[in-house]
C-alpha cells in the first residue's frame, strides 16, 4: 500500500499510542501533521469543527522532527496533532468567542492576544503540534450546540442530524471526527461532559483550579471555568491533563492544585484492576430528582452489570434523604441550569480583556460593551439574558470594576460539598457512576437542549467529572457514562474509566461524509 495511503488509514481513531508508534517505525511528525490537514480540508468544510488553521503547524512538526532526530528524549505528545477551543487565546490567532462582533472574517474586529494563554502553552511545551482552532456558540452560552457561532453550525460527527454538545463543540467534532488526536475543551455549565458525551468520546472535567483557565474566554473565571481534554481513550485523556495541570503564578488560584497530583502522573495510575472492590454510587432522585428515560435506563442497567462483572459493588441512590438535590435553583426557560456563580462574568470578562495586551481591540468591558450593544447578551432575549434572574447579578453588572459579592455562591458551594461529603463517606464509596445524559440527543434543529444528569452540581461544587462511551442509543446518538469523585480525585477517577474502557470498547469511529 502507498505510505501516503497507509497513514491515511491510520489516522482514523488514531491515539498517543499509535502516533508513537509511528514515529517509532519513521513517520515523520511532518507527514503526520499534512494528514490531519488533509482530513480538516476534507471533512471541515461540512462538519465546521476548526474554525481557524495555525499557519506554522507545520513548521512546529519540522522543529519536532529535527528534535527527535538529534537524539532529543520527546514525551508522549511530542509530535502529537491537537486542536483548542476559540475561546483559549494563542498568540498569532484570534479569540472571537463564537461572536461576529468579534471575528473580522463577519465583519467585526478581531481580538489578538499579545500571548498565548497557559494551557496553550503548556501544549506547545509538550510538543504537541496545534493544528487549530475550534467552533464555539456565541460568548459559549449554551451547553448543547454551537449553531449560533459567525463560523457556521457545527456537527455531530457521530451522529449529524442531533445536537453537537456545546460549548466545546468543535473540539468535540473535530475528535471524532479525527481531525486531530486531542483536543482542548472549557467547562463553565456542560461544556466539556456534554460534546464528549454527545459524541461518544473522553472527556475530564478537572477540579476547580487544577487546570489554569486565565487567557480563556470566561463566563465564570473566577468560580466555575475548567479547562480539561478531550479525546478517544482514557489514556490519551490522561497523559493531556498530566500536561495541563498545575499551579502558574500567571492564574493564581491554581495554588490550591499544590499537592493534589499524583506523584506517577495521571496516566501512570490507570489500572484494568481499578474497579475491583470499589463501591460506586449509582443516580437517582436524591441526586437530582428528574427521572432517566426508559431507553436511558436500559443502557445504565446493562453498564451497572458490565460494571459488577469487574468486581465493583454498586449502591442505589446514595443521596436519597440527604437534601443534596433541594439546593439547586434553575433558572426559568433552560433544563435544569443553575447559574450561580455566573454573577461574576462581567468581572472576569474585564480581567481576561486586561490580559490581552497594549494593542487588543478592546481593553475594557466598557469598550466590549459598547461595541456589541446591538446584540447586549444580558438584555431580554439575549444569549445571556437568564443571568437576571440570579439576584446577586445587577450589582455586577452595575459595576464591573469591582470584585463581586460571591457570598452566595461559595455558601452553596460549601453545602454541595459538606453534603457530598458526608454521603460519601457514610456509603463508603469511591465515586459514583451515572448515565451523563437522562435521554438521547435531541435534534439538530429545534428548541430543545441536552439533558443530562451532573452539570450544575459539579460545576458548582467543583468536582472533577471523566465522560467515557458505553453504548449508543437506538437513534444512533452515543450513550455515555460519568464517573465523578472527590475533590483532587481525577487519578482515581480515570483508572475506574480506564477499567471499564478496558473490558467494553464501546469506542467506534463515525462513518463521514465530505458533501
Amino acid at each position: 500500500m502507498d505510505a501516503a495511503l497507509d497513514l491515511a488509514a491510520a489516522a482514523i481513531e488514531m491515539t498517543v499510542a499509535d502516533v508513537q508508534a509511528a514515529f517509532a517505525r519513521g513517520v515523520t511528525a511532518e507527514a503526520l501533521t499534512q494528514t490531519f490537514l488533509d482530513r480538516i480540508a476534507t471533512y471541515n468544510p461540512r462538519y465546521r469543527a476548526v474554525i481557524f488553521l495555525n499557519p506554522h503547524a507545520l513548521d512546529e512538526a519540522r522543529a519536532i522532527d529535527r528534535r527527535r532526530a538529534a537524539g532529543e528524549a520527546l514525551g508522549p505528545l511530542a509530535g502529537v496533532p491537537v486542536v483548542v477551543k476559540d475561546t483559549m487565546d494563542m498568540a498569532g490567532l484570534p479569540t472571537t468567542a463564537g461572536w461576529h462582533f468579534l471575528s473580522a472574517q463577519a465583519g467585526g474586529v478581531d481580538l489578538m492576544p499579545a500571548t498565548d494563554s497557559p494551557v496553550v502553552a503548556r501544549m506547545r511545551e509538550a510538543g504537541c503540534v496545534i493544528l487549530g482552532k475550534t467552533n464555539v456558540p456565541v460568548l459559549s452560552a449554551t451547553g448543547s450546540h454551537a449553531s449560533d457561532s459567525w463560523a457556521g453550525p457545527t456537527l455531530n460527527a457521530m451522529a449529524p442530524e442531533s445536537l453537537p454538545g456545546g460549548s466545546s463543540a468543535g473540539t468535540a467534532t473535530a475528535v471524532a471526527a479525527s481531525l486531530a488526536v486531542l483536543g482542548l475543551a472549557e467547562e463553565t455549565g456542560g461544556s466539556i461532559q456534554n460534546p464528549a458525551s454527545a459524541q461518544g468520546l473522553v472527556g475530564i472535567k478537572p477540579t476547580f483550579a487544577l487546570v489554569p483557565n486565565a487567557g480563556v474566554v470566561p463566563l465564570g473565571g473566577s468560580t466555575r471555568d475548567v479547562v480539561g481534554p478531550i479525546a478517544r481513550c482514557v489514556r490519551d485523556a490522561a497523559l493531556t491533563l498530566d500536561a495541563l495541570a498545575g499551579y502558574t503564578a500567571a492564574d493564581p488560584k491554581t495554588v490550591a492544585g499544590i499537592g493534589r497530583r499524583p506523584a506517577g502522573g495521571y496516566a501512570g495510575g490507570l489500572s484494568e484492576t481499578a474497579l475491583q472492590g470499589k463501591r460506586l454510587g449509582l443516580y437517582g432522585p436524591g441526586w437530582r430528582d428528574r427521572p432517566l428515560s426508559a431507553e436511558t435506563a436500559a443502557l445504565y442497567a446493562r453498564a451497572q452489570r458490565e460494571i459488577a462483572a469487574r468486581g465493583a459493588t454498586l449502591v442505589a441512590d446514595p443521596f436519597a434523604g440527604s437534601g443534596f438535590a433541594a439546593l439547586g435553583q434553575p433558572v426559568a426557560g433552560l433544563d435544569h441550569y443553575d447559574a450561580r456563580g455566573i454573577e461574576s462574568v462581567v468581572y472576569d470578562l474585564q480581567k481576561y480583556l486586561e490580559r490581552l495586551g497594549p494593542d487588543a481591540a478592546y481593553r475594557s468591558f466598557a469598550e466590549l460593551a459598547a461595541a456589541t450593544k446591538a446584540e447586549d447578551p444580558f438584555a431580554p432575549g439575549g444569549v445571556l439574558d437568564w443571568m437576571n434572574q440570579v439576584a446577586a447579578f445587577a450589582p455586577c453588572l452595575a459595576d464591573p470594576l469591582s470584585p463581586p459579592d460571591l457570598s452566595d455562591f461559595l455558601a452553596l458551594r460549601e453545602g454541595y460539598l459538606a453534603i457530598f461529603d458526608e454521603v460519601m463517606a457514610r456509603h463508603d464509596l469511591d465515586a459514583l457512576v451515572f448515565p451523563q445524559m437522562r435521554d438521547t440527543l435531541p435534534p439538530l434543529l429545534g428548541p430543545e437542549t441536552i439533558h443530562e444528569t451532573t452539570v450544575c452540581e459539579i460545576n458548582i461544587a467543583g468536582l472533577p467529572g471523566v465522560v467515557m462511551p458505553a453504548g449508543s442509543f437506538a437513534s444512533g446518538a452515543p450513550f455515555c457514562l460519568i464517573f465523578v469523585g472527590r475533590l483532587w480525585s481525577e487519578a482515581d477517577l480515570l483508572a475506574l474509566a480506564f477499567d471499564y474502557e478496558a473490558a467494553t470498547r464501546y469506542r467506534h469511529a463515525p462513518v463521514l461524509s465530505a458533501a
